[in-house]
């Protein structure tokens, strides 16, 4: 380790051990890059997400009861109606004459069972192949939940839930595109996901399926919204980093941790995953136009190409922005560019800069292509280079263009 890799390491150390953390100061610190060592990346992102108070004081008080909150969902939000779990605090009624599975009365806990279970079959085909590149979300996780998976319990896992899942009506995937993917999800689950990933022994789980629970949890607290596709995107990165905290007393509620964060986080991006709000200011079209003005004052002749050849920013920017660029670079890449965007005041339009910055990092090759093949270059994914050239490259698009 470097004499100046060292340094910037006590730097941090110095201001998170202060009473009354300075947030300007580590927000200045953290835009240039948080050290993985030590833990201090999770413990920074916990206070940039405002899941941790700047006053050290509060944090073990604000952590226990944060955790015991999860757990609480947890209990509440994973077991199957019907189940009596009168030991753990949690009494479900069995099934009866008022309360059956064929109930029609939407106020029916197994109606809700069964329309929830639409919306679990479509995170658990996404998580199932979050980053397949890599060996760690299919591997099996230090710290499995044992209120689920304790034998002596009768809980059942969302995974368990998904193979017995008898649903007979179809699945319709949500697309800001529209309508696709109707299928039968059972066909489709029996066929691809269920057998794509050997099956763990019992008492274990994969780190696909803590993600998976973080999902459906957040979906049923925010009905509003629910899940859609991409999402898991977001939550991915933020809990490969708690997960991997070289600290295990922070590193066992990796799963709590991440879904408090990922929760904050969604609070300030959820606007560009509701489709009525696309035209509005707050808007996800509002963002990608802001993109192409900013390019415009910037790089006017690579913006007129883009124009002349009609490619809209809607075609490659909306994945851009929506999933905080998590599709286009590699993993640890992705980490350090959300370093900068979590630490950044106003973050999002930050957001609006690296996007400028990646397009003039290929403006050459746009200039020369035609429609075809500068399409190609703006869609496929991880041809970006590394967030160490992107980054740089932000500091000459002045942010008072946004």
């Amino acid at each position: 380790m470097s004499s100046l890799h060292k340094s910037r390491i006590a730097e941090f150390q110095d201001i998170l051990s202060e009473a009354n953390i300075s947030l300007e100061k580590l927000r200045e610190l953290c835009f240039s890059g948080i050290p993985f060592e030590g833990g201090l990346r999770c413990l920074c992102w916990k206070i940039l997400l405002n899941y941790l108070p700047v006053e050290r004081t509060l944090w073990s008080s604000v952590l226990q009861k944060q955790r015991e909150l999860y757990t609480q969902f947890l209990k509440e939000m994973i077991i199957q109606p019907g189940i009596a779990k009168a030991n753990l605090g949690v009494s479900r009624e069995d099934v009866t004459m008022e309360d059956h599975p064929l109930n029609p009365n939407p106020d029916s806990r197994w109606n809700t069972y069964f329309k929830d279970n639409e919306v679990l079959l479509q995170i658990d085909k996404d998580v199932r192949r979050l980053y397949p590149d890599m060996a760690f979300f299919q591997s099996m996780t230090e710290y499995p939940c044992l209120l689920i998976l304790d034998p002596l319990n009768d809980f059942e896992t969302l995974r368990k839930r998904v193979e017995q899942t008898t649903l007979k009506s179809q699945t319709v995937a949500r697309n800001r595109s529209g309508v696709t993917n109707v299928s039968s999800p059972l066909k489709t689950l029996a066929s691809n996901s269920l057998n794509e990933y050997e099956v763990l022994p019992n008492g274990c789980e994969a780190h696909w399926e803590v993600v998976e629970r973080i999902l459906f949890i957040y979906a049923k607290l925010n009905p509003g919204i629910a899940y859609v596709q991409g999402m898991n995107e977001i939550v991915g990165p933020l809990y490969y980093t708690f997960a991997t905290d070289p600290n295990n007393e922070w590193k066992k509620h990796a799963e709590a941790d991440t879904f408090f964060c990922f929760t904050n986080l969604m609070s300030e991006i959820r606007d560009n995953f509701i489709k009525s709000l696309d035209d509005s200011q707050c808007g996800i079209t509002y963002k990608m136009e802001k993109v192409y003005s900013t390019l415009k004052e910037k790089d006017v002749e690579l913006y007129m190409k883009l124009q002349e050849q009609n490619i809209k920013p809607q075609f490659f920017t909306f994945r851009w922005l929506t999933l905080l660029l998590s599709q286009e670079f590699l993993l640890p890449d992705v980490i350090r560019i959300w370093d900068s965007l979590f630490a950044d005041d106003n973050r999002f339009d930050f957001l609006l800069l690296v996007c400028c910055a990646m397009l003039m990092l290929i403006r050459d090759q746009l200039l020369e292509g035609d429609f075809t093949l500068n399409m190609r270059l703006l869609q496929v994914k991880c041809s970006r280079g590394s967030s160490l050239v992107v980054l740089p490259l932000v500091t000459i698009l002045p942010t008072s263009m946004l």
